[in-house]
């Protein structure tokens, strides 16, 4: 259950803190949908089975005085500053992170706004830095994280654009960094692969096959560029011969050169 605007604001106080673990500010948000009072939407979501519309959001309860009163940045009754930042579109209270509302994604971004551009065809604002840069997808943002399978359009996590175009939350990537260097969707390397592909070329060259295997080839599939290859068989690695990825899959069985035989 929603605790009181006072239950709330003491404990959020406590613990050197206003508002919830989402947001800092100082008011709850009165639900259209239920009539309750929640920190914030994300807070609604969790303890609700229906979801709270921000747009909707007509009023807000200061956590200081607990006047219920329209939605705006500072209590009428007390003064008490509701946000550093504040949304009369989102309803969104919050500390002061530059913030921005981007009427093409239709919701606020933390900035600062002059570091982003909006893809009109990706649906999403993007760093500068990829402007032009980038492979578009039309509506790629309209999908959830393959990582932690949450919204990404909304999300208050930044998009981290894969070089095949897939999009997931920065610090899922992160972490998947951490165990693999590949798009959970299309297999398509997630990052410049070059340098550790010529590492393996060393240790290949260095590690040569046991005799009865080294006329064995292989049909491969390259996950990078899509090419085929038939290439010899390495336990460490084979090799495309179309882009010189090692990132390849198997694509038939092991079988004996026989012009080497």
């Amino acid at each position: 259950m929603a605790a009181s605007a006072r239950e709330d604001g003491a404990r959020s106080q406590k613990q050197g803190r206003r508002g919830c673990e989402h947001y800092d500010r100082g008011c709850l948000l009165k639900a259209p949908c239920c009539d309750k009072l929640y920190t914030c939407r994300l807070c609604h979501d969790n303890n609700e089975d229906h979801q709270l519309d921000r747009f909707k959001v007509k009023e807000v309860q200061c956590i200081n005085c607990e006047k219920i009163q329209h939605a705006q940045q500072t209590c009428e009754e007390c003064s008490t500053l509701f946000g550093e930042y504040y949304c009369s579109i989102c309803h969104l209270f919050d500390k002061d992170k530059k913030q921005y509302h981007c009427e093409n994604c239709g919701i606020c971004r933390i900035g600062p706004k002059e570091d982003f551009f909006h893809c009109l065809k990706c649906n999403l604002c993007l760093a500068m830095n990829l402007q032009g840069k980038h492979k578009c997808i039309e509506n790629v943002s309209r999908q959830n994280c393959p990582i932690c399978l949450e919204d990404i359009h909304t999300s208050r996590v930044v998009a981290h654009v894969l070089p095949c175009g897939h999009l997931l939350h920065r610090t899922c990537y992160e972490e998947m960094l951490k165990e693999g260097y590949r798009c959970p969707l299309c297999m398509h390397s997630a990052l410049d692969m070059t340098r550790y592909w010529r590492q393996l070329d060393d240790e290949v060259a260095q590690t040569p096959m046991p005799s009865e295997y080294q006329n064995m080839t292989v049909d491969i599939l390259c996950n990078d560029c899509n090419g085929r290859s038939t290439v010899q068989f390495h336990i460490l690695g084979m090799k495309c011969n179309i882009c010189e990825s090692y990132n390849t899959a198997q694509a038939g069985g092991c079988r004996i050169s026989l012009d080497q035989q």
